[in-house]
Order: structure tokens, then C-alpha cells, then sequence
């Protein structure tokens, strides 16, 4: 029991951040699924949403704050898709990764330039913010939250691709691009509702992260969202339950490392079990294996 009142703080928190890395990493998944391409501005959407919370609170109550941050996050994720990707549809694939890249800095810089570089401190959201204790382990409710919300829009998400009509075009458009625009779907839409859907799970996610760690920066989007990436990569990119595993794996292993003092080499452990899968499994736990048309 002491031993179990000593670590579960740490399995608690891995098992919260994994879904706060979760609800990231499906928005990498689904834009690679059906466009093929790592939208490596989605974790600098993750920091936006945080910013924008930050700054909407000082101006109007929680209860409009908090769904303006998730309608302007998804606004800004649309934005981006038809600013940054739209126009370079038919260009080579360096082209629109040069500019996913371009458009990550930009997002930093103009972050960079409201926020003076300083730390902004995100607003303690009540209840959710709330410390609680879980089998005499003391942590925040959040923590608690995260795991069962993660759960609860993923099975939403599942269900929309799989029975819905924007869910089978997004199906479709990720078998084979061009034989879906032949067929009359409407490609530009599917593929701005995937950046829409990636973002507002982002802005959830962005919400329920700094609930926990309530430090923004520019760059603060940074780590989060290349764990996400390595989650998406571990568990099979273009998978979403692969995505969501792979970013519980990793959030747990991540805080028991912490607990056991070696909180140095937390970051570093990522990246050391994603290329130990790759070795073995070189498209991810549930990856589709890649076949050739002739």
C-alpha cells in the first residue's frame, strides 16, 4: 500500500498526459492519413489555444472564454489548411513540408511578438483545477477527467468516420486521393473538416495540458506536440486507436521514469522506444502495410 500511495501520483499523472498527448496526436493522424503530409504547425495550434484562453479570460467570464479558445482554435486550424497547404495541393511534397515548417515559426514569432517572450500563466479553471485524492494519492481532477474525455471523443470520432458521410469521404479520400475526386467527393471540404476536427481536439487538449502545467511560452507547443507526433508514429500513423495507445504508452512510461528520479532522461526515452519499435515494426504497432499499385 505504501508503495502504491507513493508511485500512483505518477501512473495517475502518465495516464492524464498520455490523453492530453492523445487528443495531439490524432490531429497528426488524420491529416497524414488522408493528405499524406505531417502538419508540423499543430502543436503551435496546441500553444495558440493556450494563449488565446489566457487572453480572452482577462476580458470576458470562464463560460464564454472557454468556448471562444475552441472556436477560434478551430478557426486558426482552418485558416492554416487553406493559407499554408490549400494552394500547394498539386505541388511536390518538400513544397508543402517546407511550408508546415514555415508556418510553425510563424505561429512562434507572432506568439513571440503578443507575449514579449514572458510566461503567461493559464487561469485555474474551478472544479476541474481541483485537488482530490485517489486511493490516498493527492493530485488534481483533472487528471482524473483527462483519460475518460480522451475515451469519450475518440468513440465520437470513431463513430463519425465510420457512419457518417463526411466520415466515409475521409475514408475514401485516404484510400486514393485522386479516384475520390473523380467520383464526385468533395475534396477540399473533407479535407478542411479533418484540420477542423484535429484542432478542436487540440484546443481540448490544450485546455486540459495547461490545467496541469500552467506555464505558456511561444515555444511551449513544441515538445507536446512532437510526443504527439512520435505517439501517432509509434502506434501506426494513420491509425487513430494506434495514435491514441501509442500517447498512453508514452505518458505513463514518461511519469514513471520521473517517479523514479530520472526525470532527465524522460524526453530522451521517447525517442529511444520509438526507434526501438521502428526497428522491429517499421510502420508502427497497428500500421497498414505499404503496398505498391501497378
Amino acid at each position: 500500500m505504501e508503495f502504491l500511495q507513493t508511485n500512483l501520483p505518477y501512473i495517475l499523472a502518465g495516464i492524464s498526459t498520455g490523453g492530453q498527448y492523445a487528443l495531439i496526436a490524432i490531429g497528426y493522424t488524420m491529416v497524414y492519413g488522408i493528405l499524406r503530409l505531417i502538419n508540423f504547425a499543430h502543436g503551435d495550434v496546441f500553444m495558440a489555444a493556450g494563449l488565446i484562453m489566457i487572453y480572452s479570460y482577462t476580458v470576458m467570464p470562464l463560460w464564454i472564454s472557454i468556448p471562444f479558445t475552441i472556436i477560434l482554435t478551430v478557426l486558426l486550424g482552418f485558416a492554416i489548411e487553406r493559407v499554408a497547404y490549400k494552394p500547394l495541393r498539386t505541388a511536390p511534397r518538400m513544397s508543402i513540408m517546407i511550408s508546415a515548417i514555415g508556418m510553425s515559426y510563424l505561429l512562434q514569432n507572432f506568439a513571440l511578438y503578443i507575449t514579449g517572450g514572458l510566461t503567461k500563466f493559464f487561469p485555474s479553471i474551478p472544479w476541474i483545477s481541483d485537488s482530490i485524492t485517489v486511493f490516498g494519492a493527492v493530485t488534481k481532477r483533472v487528471t482524473v477527467i483527462t483519460p475518460f474525455l480522451t475515451i469519450f471523443l475518440v468513440v465520437i470520432l470513431v463513430y463519425l468516420i465510420k457512419h457518417t458521410k463526411i466520415g466515409m469521404a475521409m475514408r475514401a479520400v485516404s484510400k486514393d486521393f485522386e479516384t475520390s475526386e473523380l467520383m464526385g467527393i468533395k475534396v477540399d471540404t473533407v479535407i478542411s473538416s479533418t484540420f477542423i476536427i484535429g484542432s478542436f481536439l487540440a484546443a481540448v487538449g490544450s485546455l486540459l495540458f495547461f490545467s496541469n502545467y500552467s506555464g505558456v511560452t511561444p515555444t511551449v507547443g513544441a515538445m507536446p506536440g512532437l510526443k504527439a507526433f512520435v505517439a501517432a508514429v509509434f502506434g501506426g500513423i494513420g491509425s487513430i486507436p494506434g495514435a491514441v495507445i501509442g500517447a498512453f504508452l508514452i505518458g505513463i512510461c514518461e511519469n514513471i521514469i520521473k517517479g523514479l528520479g530520472w526525470t532527465t532522461f524522460s524526453d530522451a526515452f521517447t525517442f529511444v522506444l520509438l526507434i526501438a519499435v521502428l526497428m522491429f515494426m517499421p510502420t508502427g504497432i497497428f500500421g497498414e502495410k505499404q503496398t505498391d499499385k501497378v
